[in-house]
């Protein structure tokens, strides 16, 4: 009688083993289901939640309610390749690459130039895109090119590799937040010259009603591509993979005569992986 309260004991330990070893087996079997479910580990299974700009036509912008632009159409035509729809969201290009990071948005979207300095906060996708920058002045102005802004007041976007440019050229630039801010400094007369990405201050010139023109441009050091959190290898190498796909089929060169029309590529920029070539646009059109 007295061994019965040990065996007792050695049924429930056995008993709390078979339990703690079912317990281990369902959730395994759970974190196995939600894998397959959400491979890419988005914030939403099967949803690419996009941080982009509302404001920086025509790459990244807002139109009519839809998030549209050469960069965000480009990311919903590689997304749709690998069977992944896009949700865009607006934010200040100054906060996106550390909202990426934090995986507040699943990938980053806005003409982002790969820099050192930004490898050290996100991973970056192939590049899908080359850029110019743009120096834009008030109409009146007689400034026609970037050795002529030593002593004048220059705005650029905070965070921008043209905010690095103005930097390094010791300019000591105004930042604003977004590009309608650095727009309205030029418009009202406030700067009295914005270095911007060429597109956007080619398409910002057009639209002012002659109160602003593009003085000069010149070519990017470095391509755009889109940015992924640090941990997220899986997504990265998904999405480089539609990229390619959507260079291979014309998507790209298409988009390209759409928002750039007339802009040459440079001989030597090559999209994506480099392994596919991209039909001209004329080809596409």
């Amino acid at each position: 009688m007295r061994f019965l309260p040990a065996l007792s004991k050695v049924a429930a330990l056995g008993a709390a083993a078979v339990l703690a070893a079912t317990t281990l087996t369902a959730c395994g079997g759970n974190d196995a289901a939600g894998d397959a479910s959400n491979p890419y580990h988005l914030l939403q299974p099967g949803v690419l939640r996009a941080g982009t700009l509302t404001d920086a036509p025509p790459n990244v912008y807002l139109n009519d309610g839809r998030f549209t632009g050469f960069d965000n159409d480009l990311l919903v035509a590689a997304a749709g390749k690998v069977g992944l729809k896009v949700e865009f969201v607006g934010t200040d290009f100054s906060a996106l690459l550390s909202q990426v990071a934090n995986r507040k948005f699943d990938i980053g979207s806005s003409s982002i130039t790969i820099t050192e300095a930004r490898k050290k906060t996100v991973d970056f996708g192939n590049g899908y895109d080359f850029g110019y920058f743009g120096l834009d002045v008030p109409a009146g102005s007689t400034i026609t090119g970037f050795d002529q802004l030593a002593g004048t007041r220059v705005v650029v976007v905070q965070g921008t590799v043209q905010d690095d440019y103005a930097t390094g050229k010791g300019l000591n630039p105004v930042r604003v937040p977004d590009y309608n801010g650095a727009i309205n400094q030029l418009r009202a007369g406030t700067a009295d010259a914005w270095i911007a990405p060429a597109e956007i201050g080619e398409k910002s010139a057009a639209d002012s009603n002659g109160k602003i023109k593009v003085a000069a441009k010149e070519l990017s050091p470095a391509p755009t591509a889109y940015a992924f959190a640090k941990d997220n290898d899986k997504l990265r190498e998904a999405l480089n993979k539609g990229l390619d796909e959507v260079i291979a089929d014309g998507t790209w060169a298409r988009l390209q005569e759409q928002y750039y029309p007339g802009r040459p590529v440079p001989a030597e920029f090559t999209p994506g992986s480099g392994t596919v070539a991209a039909p001209s646009a004329s080809a596409t059109s």
